[in-house]
């Protein structure tokens, strides 16, 4: 477009012209053909690339602020944000109106001191913070729990803690080690032996056959702790995720094992 524009010897007059046609043609105005012009003759190619507009985020919350705000509910974690702002503004550490309630409620969340996070911790005389491996295949978890169809069955799940990818899932028609035998064993046919895996304390868990093949394969065997039910948080909570297949296959009625693993499986790849 500015090309005729950049030719040498070009008088005032057809330099006019050639820009009128540009205008007409692009329905640019003249005004921004002459900075469009100015910006290559200042800057080469690089003068005509848009450049985003930068607008400067201040700090909503000073890290100082913030840190009386998180002293305010440790100390007492019960308070509201409503009362920890009360009490901020009183002590002087803020303004009247400087702090608002959603800025303050998320910058707590970030740093783990929401409310519910406040009450999760105080549960039990224990710890109970949340969890996570850095990398796949460092903890596995199973999952077994029953499937609903016309005759009962079992499903066998090897969940990945960090991802929450599915290793494996298959259901079965009893529950007893050899099911958790055969899932362990297709999971680690498929994506290679996990750092440890973390079982219940079943007696179809407990077995020789785990011991040896875990020590044979480096694999560390944990066990959860008796009657410590948040230590299988993610579990359960993949389990209300297969809730929603089970109350829709039970519509479908599936007549074999068979089938309800390909429907299954069908489930995991599209819906899960």
């Amino acid at each position: 477009m500015l090309s005729r524009l950049l030719a040498d010897g070009l008088d005032a007059g057809r330099a006019r012209q050639i820009r009128a046609e540009i205008c007409a043609q692009t329905g640019l105005s003249e005004r921004t053909i002459r900075r469009y012009l100015a910006q290559y003759r200042k800057e080469g190619f690089e003068g005509l690339k848009p450049r985003p507009k930068v607008y400067p985020r201040p700090e909503v919350i000073p890290e100082s602020l913030l840190e009386q705000a998180i002293l305010l509910r440790r100390e007492v974690p019960t308070r509201s944000i409503s009362q920890i702002i009360q009490i901020l503004e009183w002590e002087g550490h803020a303004k009247p109106g400087q702090i608002k309630r959603s800025t303050l409620q998320e910058k707590l969340a970030e740093r783990r001191y929401s409310s519910r996070q406040m009450r999760m911790y105080a549960a039990t005389g224990a710890a109970a913070r949340r969890f996570q491996r850095r990398h796949r295949n460092e903890l596995w978890h199973l999952p077994i729990g029953p499937g609903g169809a016309r005759k009962q069955v079992y499903l066998v799940v090897f969940l990945d803690d960090t991802t929450r990818y599915v290793l494996h899932a298959e259901f079965y028609p009893t529950l007893d080690q050899a099911i958790v035998e055969d899932g362990f064993r297709q999971a680690i046919q498929k994506y290679g032996a996990p750092d440890s895996v973390y079982f219940d304390n079943g007696k179809q868990y407990r077995t020789r056959w785990m011991v040896r093949t875990c020590s044979k394969l480096g694999i560390r065997l944990l066990y959860t702790k008796p009657y410590a039910a948040e230590s299988k948080g993610k579990v359960e909570k993949f389990n209300r995720t297969v809730d929603s297949f089970l109350s829709e296959i039970v519509l479908d009625k599936p007549q074999t094992l068979e089938q309800l693993n390909q429907k299954f499986n069908v489930w995991l790849s599209e819906c899960y």
